[in-house]
């Protein structure tokens, strides 16, 4: 019988997947996990908010996908993206799981990526455990311009990535503009275009290492603030003094906010659309994204998936069955100043919810404003 190898074992293949809310990223990642080349992944979802809704649309099987605990997988949640990491050695290393190959880290759409990357790189177990494959961005043709402006997150997603796609071509126009701002934050990562969603496995998911040379000097920057930041947390048990992220997991910071919306029953097509149609209209601007699993009542059994960001609201589409036993149409949200209330009482509006009559509702038609207080 052959000797069992010796030595230490090569160290497992890690891709950060990330990209601003609603850019395309679960789209993307769906259609990675259908090609062989990604056969026997792990994959760690990450969510923002109080209830989860991504790992119920990522088509892969249970034992394949861990869930992330509910928050911005930065600071707050680091210690549990640490923790995963060494879990699924153990289970690996004791027969408990089957022998991956890879693992994919699908982030939130307001994660700053230097933390996941200085958790992998540098930490003395995990960095001999993981290489790190590839830091994969997905940015959003329509809304990328305005994203960039108005969130520093995106602005770190872009630079650090070693690939960029370039997700919704079909819906956008021209985009040389764009590709020139990207290029400048990047000139390094080779940009490509997703068709219909997808891009070549094998082209995004490399088997090299993440390579730092190429990139903007800020990015070496953020990895340095990051380690001092650590050191500082580590040294006092709790978060460095004068980092500001808020421990409601519902909270990004003082303007962006998750919430979810329920049904128990389900929801006429005709409520939804014009829910959504109001809502995009009056305060597109705001929603920095919506997505949800929805009930409806002409055809309960076959949940629609809803899409939208800013002012974009994609066609729904049809679910072959229920992800899950629960049954409730959920809408989660995740909002830049925009008040719950607000959100709440339009839905319930067309609901036809106690409280606010079908009159009520059609006045909303006219004047959605007319809500606030």
């Amino acid at each position: 019988m052959a000797n069992a190898p010796s030595g230490p074992l090569p160290p497992i293949p890690l891709t950060v997947l990330t990209g601003f809310l609603g850019a395309g990223k679960t789209t993307l990642l769906n259609r990675l996990l259908r090609d062989p080349a990604l056969a026997d992944t792990v994959v760690i979802v990450n969510e923002f908010g109080e209830i989860g809704l991504d790992h119920l649309l990522i088509e892969t099987v249970d034992e394949d996908l861990v869930l992330l605990a509910a928050g911005c997988l930065c600071c707050t949640v680091r210690g549990d993206l640490i923790a995963t990491l060494e879990d699924l050695l153990r289970k690996r290393d004791n027969g408990r799981v089957a022998p991956f190959r890879r693992v994919v880290i699908e982030t939130t759409g307001l994660a700053d990526p230097a933390p996941i990357l200085h958790a992998v790189l540098y930490h003395p177990y995990l960095s001999q455990r993981y290489a790190l494959a590839g830091v994969v961005t997905v940015v959003d043709l329509v809304n990328g311009d305005a994203t960039l402006d108005a969130h520093p997150e995106a602005v770190k997603q872009a630079a650090m990535a070693d690939r960029l796609v370039l997700a919704k071509a079909d819906l956008a126009g021209e985009s040389g503009a764009l590709a020139g701002r990207l290029r400048a934050l990047n000139p390094g990562a080779p940009m490509l275009a997703a068709r219909d969603g997808a891009v070549d496995a094998g082209a995004l998911i490399g088997s090299g290492l993440y390579d730092l040379s190429g990139r903007i000097a800020d990015v070496a920057g953020w990895l340095q603030a990051e380690a001092v930041e650590e050191a500082e947390r580590r040294s006092h048990g709790s978060h460095a003094p004068g980092h500001h992220h808020h421990h409601d997991v519902n909270r990004h910071d003082a303007r962006i906010r998750a919430f979810c919306l329920t049904s128990d029953r389900p929801v006429p097509q005709g409520a939804l659309d014009m829910f959504l149609d109001l809502l995009r209209s009056s305060e597109g601007r705001k929603l920095l994204r919506v997505k949800g699993l929805v009930a409806l009542a002409e055809d309960p059994e076959h949940p629609v998936v809803v899409h939208g960001v800013q002012h974009v609201v994609h066609v729904p589409a049809v679910l072959d069955r229920w992800p899950s036993e629960d049954r409730r149409s959920r809408l989660v949200f995740i909002v830049d100043d925009l008040d719950r209330s607000y959100v709440e009482t339009l839905w319930n509006a067309f609901l036809g919810r106690p409280g606010i009559d079908q009159p009520d509702a059609a006045a909303l038609a006219d004047n959605p404003l007319s809500l606030r207080r």
